[in-house]
């Protein structure tokens, strides 16, 4: 068995809302047990300002990330990919190792309209969903690398 923590790419359009708080609530979740990283099929060249803030809210820190291609992990190992907005879905190639795929999707709030605490509120919301839905992702893998041990140590 490998000690190597398999690598999960979370892929949406921008590489600067989405798929960046993805990427920082499921590393905050899985980051023991899963390398995890996000890219973009358009990379925005930024992280949105108001995902940053969000994020820091609860105490998420995703200040250095970066906004990449994703044929930047085409060399590498991806054992996961998870898409988080349609057109990632349909751009997105095959990664060498990948045995798992997951369509995901959730409103961008990069689009958002309104006063500055509007859009404010649409980041959380969206936030929020990301969180809920990728915290029960993490706590499935956890019980999945759990039980793998257990049969590893028969």
């Amino acid at each position: 068995m490998s000690t190597e923590k398999p690598t999960v790419l979370i892929l949406c359009t921008g590489n600067s809302c989405r798929s960046h708080l993805a990427e920082g609530l499921l590393r905050a979740a899985a980051g023991d047990f899963l390398n995890v990283v996000s890219a973009g099929s358009k990379p925005a060249g930024y992280v949105h300002p108001i995902a940053i803030e969000v994020m820091n809210e609860i105490g998420v820190d995703i200040s250095a990330h970066t906004s990449k291609h994703m044929n930047e992990f085409l060399e590498g190992t991806v054992e996961t990919v998870i898409t988080v907005c349609g057109n990632a879905d349909q751009a997105c190639p095959i990664y060498p190792g990948q045995v798992n795929r997951h369509h995901w999707p959730f409103e961008d709030p990069a689009h958002a309209t309104g006063t500055d605490e509007e859009k404010m509120e649409m980041f959380r919301r969206v936030r929020n969903e990301i969180r809920r839905t990728f915290t029960a992702y993490a706590d499935g893998r956890r019980d999945q690398f759990k039980s793998a041990a257990k049969k590893g140590a028969a």
